[in-house]
């Protein structure tokens, strides 16, 4: 008794072929088969593309926020003195940073004074939040501290202020130069209140890689921001840095703990959640929105099957009545459509992933042809378009391509195999 051949024979694959890369006057469908591929291509490209972006953005975003800002803050509830007046001022501050220091996973812990001043120089006036913090503690920022974004030397900073780069570009001033800072709460007197107005020199301008930052940040050291805003002995709040930010929530009790009665928590995610949340929710939905375009110009594989099955029905019915089983026409035909998937899939991804590696040059390139303004950092934040090429995300479009590819061939294949080959060859 004769053996019959196993599945994916070398004879299939020879059958699929020769339908695959026949030309139309031979009954091939190779223009439907480009079709396919071409679509299968632009759908992985898209998807890749648009993963890379999305994964890039939430990056940079989330770098931006955990380079230059504190990851969680420890700050008092409001307490209303003899006179009524309501103080969340913190006068045991380095007692309380110790305490948080110890707590497991807090990194480091630091007294901070903030306040909103207006800055003014070469006749330009910016409003900027002030941020009054030791020496020692601002070098452990690392969007701040980056001498590859920066200028000035951060050594000095007890001598004089460290501004954002967009501060000092509305401001017209370099390292060196001096800009006033006025704060309308000054100097009690009999008369009232009267503005503090002092001049402080520029030592260092970083570059934290967000527009809002860049544009409305100061350093100050601490014991000077004291002075100016009538902080003597206290401390607004105390920022913590922590060895896994993506977990400070649960965090959160400890720290509180740790702070006291009177304390109060505020982490990053508090502070952008919303935002990150949002993102979220357009990844989805961007998604879904993709997986639909793959799964149209997988339809096309369809398209192309039916018509060649259509246009095959006579070496159909041939190959059937030499003995070639129903088995074995799903699965020439089954190879055609998969084959068409396959080789779309590998070249979207391609392109997707050289995409996502010079996104710069190509967003540089398409920004000149356009005359630039196309990314406006004060609207998007961030400075440029990111890309981050991570494999889940390209696995997933791998999977998702060459799943519907495989699933929508099988119809058409099917109905090949079915096809009976007296009537397929009855007018023949």
């Amino acid at each position: 008794m004769a053996k019959s051949p196993p599945p994916f024979a070398p004879f299939e694959w020879m059958i699929a072929w020769r339908y695959l890369r026949a030309r139309r006057a031979e009954g091939g469908v190779s223009v439907m088969t480009w079709i396919s591929l071409i679509g299968i291509t632009l759908a992985v490209f898209a998807l890749i593309a648009t993963l890379a972006v999305r994964s890039g953005f939430r990056a940079e975003f989330v770098d931006t926020i955990l380079g230059s800002n504190a990851h969680a803050t420890v700050y008092f509830s409001s307490e209303v003195d003899d006179l009524g007046n309501t103080d969340r001022s913190i006068a045991e501050y380095e007692a309380l940073a110790d305490r948080i220091a110890r707590v497991p996973g807090v990194t480091r812990a630091a007294p901070l004074i903030k306040g909103q001043v207006m800055g003014t120089a070469n006749g330009r006036n910016a409003g900027v939040e002030t941020y009054g913090i030791r020496p020692a503690d601002i070098a452990t920022l690392p969007r701040i501290a980056d001498p590859d974004a920066s200028s000035g030397d951060l050594a000095r900073f007890g001598e004089g202020i460290a501004i954002g780069s967009g501060v000092a570009r509305e401001l017209g001033v370099d390292v060196g130069d001096s800009i006033r800072l006025i704060s309308p709460d000054g100097v009690k007197t009999a008369f009232g209140t009267s503005p503090r107005v002092k001049a402080y020199e520029v030592v260092y301008i970083f570059t934290a890689g967000r527009y809002d930052i860049d544009r409305t940040r100061v350093y100050m050291p601490f014991d000077e921001a004291q002075l100016y805003f009538n902080r003597e002995g206290v401390a607004d709040e105390v920022e913590v840095m922590v060895a896994d930010p993506d977990r400070v929530e649960e965090m959160a009790l400890p720290l509180m703990r740790a702070g006291g009665e009177r304390a109060l928590i505020w982490t990053w995610q508090d502070a952008s959640g919303g935002f990150l949340r949002a993102l979220e929710i357009e990844d989805n939905v961007m998604f879904v929105i993709l997986s639909i375009l793959v799964l149209i110009a997988a339809m096309n594989i369809v398209s192309g099957l039916i018509m060649l099955v259509k246009n095959k029905g006579r070496d159909i019915g041939i190959l059937r009545t030499m003995g070639l089983s129903e088995g074995s026409v799903l699965r020439v035909f089954f190879i055609c459509g998969s084959f068409t998937g396959l080789i779309g899939t590998a070249v979207g991804v391609l392109l997707g992933c050289l995409f996502a590696l010079y996104i710069d040059q190509i967003f540089s390139f398409v920004n000149y042809v356009a005359g630039g303004g196309i990314w406006d950092p004060s609207i998007r934040g961030i400075y440029a378009l990111p890309a981050k090429l991570q494999l889940g995300d390209v696995l997933s479009a791998v999977t998702l391509s060459l799943g519907l590819s495989f699933i929508v061939t099988i119809f058409p294949a099917r109905r090949a195999a079915r096809m009976n080959p007296v009537e397929a060859l009855r007018y023949e």
